[in-house]
């Protein structure tokens, strides 16, 4: 079972006496010891096993199983979200007077955890761009511990050069932790450039319908033990239920971001033909700055467009209102096709110079393309615009 599409359908937990097909919800709070030693092996991690679902569940462990062989990484841990896992996927590994570098361009909620929270513990950072990989190096100080990055960015979509930074984070004895969530596992595989840590917000792409909030840690077993450590007495566990969903959710993952993909690609093109934008940006579209490097570490180009209007604030807010089909929602990775208006909603509590900084003008829109049928989603946008 070397193929994608066949591991993410084909790997499961062991069937029960039931010889069930699909896997059982397993709705338990906790395991029986079948005797005390048992327990005490169970508790002292001599022996693998399922002892509070805060630690471990069947359901749980069957989607990890599946995001390791299908991210290429050795071990991982589900979270209750993708920001429980961004957390995680930091503080398992930095303490106070350590100091984090990371690519200026992050999801709101990542930069919030970076700039208001870990400097309450005396955990430092320095953003850099990703525009200006020569000043990077020059960043890393004696206390380094971490590099960040989303590649592509949130909602920016700025790349990064996968196999430099992993190269420059070994150069220096660093972790390397990289955000996947915009590509899935099926678009691109961090870890195979070199990447230790590999974070998802499993609400998105992962699920693919919104319906759960979910994350993981994924990565190396060295590195994902420390993570399991602080999960486990911290309890930012995944619930069976939304870990049964994930699992079956990721047996339509390469038909579905296959479909996502190539709605984008269609949309990005359609759009550089539209009167009132100032310019559309999508890895795989050849105007994207980066192009080249999104065609070496990403298989397709995901299904984000993002574009700027003319006309800045008054015109972003318009086109969402005049906007019949698509939704207006704070999600992506849906069937539904989304649209955002950062400078308002997902990016609102950063300055307008943060926002400047990472490419979100007060005209840009993000549209996260769904599985309609792709000329009623530009006959929506078309209308709006």
């Amino acid at each position: 079972m070397n193929h994608f599409e066949t591991q993410a359908i084909r790997l499961q937990a062991e069937r029960t006496h039931n010889r069930e097909h699909s896997t059982p919800l397993y709705l338990t709070s906790s395991f029986v010891f079948e005797e005390a030693e048992q327990a005490r092996a169970l508790f002292a991690d001599e022996v693998e096993g399922n002892i509070y679902t805060r630690f471990s569940n069947p359901n749980n462990s069957e989607f990890i199983a599946k995001m390791c062989a299908l991210e290429h990484t050795q071990d991982g841990v589900a979270t209750a979200s993708g920001m429980a896992a961004m957390f995680l996927g930091m503080v398992s590994f930095l303490k106070a007077g350590d100091h984090l570098v990371a690519s200026r361009s992050v999801f709101g909620s990542t930069h919030q955890i970076i700039t208001k929270i870990l400097p309450r513990w005396g955990i430092t950072h320095t953003y850099l761009d990703t525009a200006k990989p020569e000043t990077w190096e020059s960043a890393i100080q004696p206390n380094t511990k971490m590099i960040f990055a989303e590649t592509p960015s949130n909602p920016a979509l700025d790349l990064i050069d996968l196999e430099w930074l992993s190269a420059l984070s070994k150069k220096h004895g660093l972790i390397l932790h990289i955000d996947n969530c915009f590509t899935t596992p099926y678009l691109q595989n961090p870890a195979d450039f070199g990447a230790d840590i590999v974070t998802h917000s499993a609400t998105k792409w992962i699920d693919g319908q919104g319906r759960v909030i979910a994350g993981c840690v994924l990565g190396r077993q060295d590195l994902i033990a420390e993570v399991r450590f602080m999960a486990r007495h911290t309890g930012p566990a995944l619930s069976p239920m939304n870990g049964w969903i994930l699992s079956k959710s990721l047996e339509t993952l390469a038909v579905r971001m296959d479909r996502h993909c190539q709605n984008a690609l269609d949309l990005a093109t359609w759009l550089e033909h539209q009167p009132n934008i100032k310019y559309v940006k999508y890895p795989h579209l050849p105007t994207h700055p980066q192009y080249a490097l999104a065609k070496k570490q990403m298989r397709l180009g995901g299904g984000i467009v993002t574009f700027e209007l003319e006309g800045g604030l008054a015109h972003g807010r318009a086109f969402l209102d005049k906007l019949k089909m698509l939704s207006h929602t704070a999600n992506l990775g849906d069937t539904r096709s989304i649209a955002t208006h950062p400078a308002s909603t997902t990016h609102a509590k950063l300055t307008s110079e943060e926002r400047l900084a990472v490419g979100i003008t007060d005209g840009l829109i993000r549209i996260s393309t769904g599985l309609e049928h792709i000329e009623d989603i530009k006959a929506d946008i078309g209308q709006a615009l």
